[in-house]
């Protein structure tokens, strides 16, 4: 799959939030979006995923426009908002369940796909426990499992790793490194180290432009030292 965005600038009344981007999102690849506090990331991320549209300019997917036709877009994403929202009075199986059949998943298959679910987030020895119970790193196993539902083939998380411990943050690289063969996973950071591991693209946002897109290694070629002094070097500049 592909995603284009082409001149895309987004606008809240006089303010421009983002402005004139363009840039081509490849599948078997896992970029990591980062920039320092109010760049624009959580507004390109409602755009990628149809929560908003663009004020100016188009953003496609394999040819399609998808604020024309956002049904080509929520079909196949998958998507972990910053702040996992959990029905406290649910299971997690309940919750999975429900989600699962708003995304249309074949009746017949979605016990199995969310034990499966459950199982990947070692979420199955707390499955009768209600999740206002649950911590805030096992609630956002939850979410991370509601945002596989349905085996999307473009995944948008948004600060992923909040809430994990050290060994729950690996096994999440690891599983990010599979999903990525052949799918475009998008990381939204602001913990460098996170996608200093684990992206091979960055993405970088500054008062709501794009000014670098391209290889974690060209990008820290350009600095001395690792991708965090780089990042920091670039920012300030």
């Amino acid at each position: 799959m592909k995603i284009n965005f082409n001149h895309v600038s987004k606008q809240y009344g006089n303010y421009p939030v983002l402005k004139n981007i363009s840039m081509e999102l490849n599948s078997g690849n896992i970029y990591g979006l980062v920039g320092p506090n109010g760049a624009g990331k959580t507004t390109l991320i409602k755009l990628l995923t149809t929560i908003d549209v663009p004020t100016k300019g188009k953003i496609y997917l394999d040819g399609k426009d998808i604020a024309q036709d956002p049904t080509c877009m929520r079909g196949n994403l998958g998507y972990l908002p910053q702040d996992v929202n959990v029905y406290p009075y649910l299971t997690s199986v309940e919750y999975l369940t429900y989600f699962a059949g708003i995304k249309g998943i074949d009746k017949k298959t979605i016990k199995p796909h969310v034990q499966e679910l459950l199982e990947l987030f070692n979420l199955t020895p707390h499955v009768k426990k209600k999740l206002g119970t649950y911590s805030g790193g096992m609630k956002q196993r939850v979410g991370l499992a509601c945002a596989l539902l349905g085996n999307p083939q473009i995944i948008v998380l948004d600060e992923p790793s909040v809430g994990l411990d050290p060994e729950e943050r690996l096994n999440l690289r690891l599983l990010f490194e599979e999903l990525a063969k052949t799918r475009i996973l998008i990381l939204a950071t602001h913990i460098i180290s996170d996608i200093d591991l684990t992206a091979k693209q960055i993405i970088v946002l500054k008062k709501g432009e794009v000014k670098y897109t391209g290889t974690k290694d060209e990008f820290v070629k350009s600095y001395d030292g690792d991708l965090e002094e780089a990042y920091m070097h670039f920012v300030a500049s």
